[in-house]
């Protein structure tokens, strides 16, 4: 009981970080490219509440995380509602409110990074609550970083690909939109190798790409504390 309350409380604070900054980084690039929707609902916002859909950011997290034993995570938030027809220039800025909520988990990632290495200098190690809640940062941001960038509607990449796609093979695409989430689902629970297949083939090596780039960037901090 007093691992499940100490995982529980390590994942808490990361998740709704990750959740909310993502929703509101999509609803500030909505009322910066001419869309006031969210704006006027009030989701242009830093309050989790907010944001919060309590099966999609509380339950299905959890349970995925103890189905795996903690190696896959797996969640959503309330999306930020977007009237794409408000936006200046539709189909280009599209891109640009989708691309907003992914950009922000990669900072939070960088964020929770050098957050780690700061405790580590301080001779934390990977017992201590914190350290061990910066790791979950980092997983957590990679991961909804990774998943949201898989060009499938409605995901994140899904309006990043229609809004590059000629006309008529955007509108192709959106079609697919009303089945997006449950062809995400299956390739989340389908496994090659022990590993589900949109992890395998998706998420492990955009993590991986994210992840060495963000350590290139903190290459230099690393240097300045040895």
């Amino acid at each position: 009981m007093n691992e499940l309350i100490q995982t529980i409380a390590v994942l808490a604070l990361p998740m709704l970080f990750a959740i909310t900054l993502h929703e509101a980084a999509h609803a500030y690039a909505a009322k910066y490219f001419g869309d006031s929707t969210a704006y006027m609902l009030g989701r242009m916002s830093l309050n989790p509440v907010k944001h919060i859909d309590p099966f999609g950011t509380v339950l299905i997290p959890l349970l995925m995380y103890f189905s795996t034993g903690g190696a896959f995570l797996f969640g959503y938030a309330k999306p930020v509602p977007v009237n794409f027809g408000g936006l200046r220039k539709p189909k280009r800025d599209m891109a640009w409110v989708a691309l907003a909520g992914p950009a922000a988990n990669l900072v939070m990632a960088l964020g929770w990074m050098l957050l780690l290495i700061g405790l580590a200098a301080y001779g934390a190690n990977q017992k201590d609550f914190f350290f061990m809640m910066a790791l979950a940062g980092i997983r957590i941001n990679f991961v909804l970083f990774a998943l949201n960038l898989f060009p499938l509607p409605p995901l994140d990449g899904g309006r990043i690909l229609f809004s590059l796609l000629p006309h008529k093979y955007a509108f192709q695409l959106a079609k697919i939109e009303p089945y997006g989430f449950f062809i995400v689902l299956a390739l989340l629970l389908i496994k090659t190798g022990g590993e589900p297949v949109l992890y395998k083939l998706w998420i492990t090596p955009l993590i991986d790409i994210a992840q060495n780039v963000l350590q290139w960037i903190v290459t230099p901090l690393l240097m300045l504390l040895r």
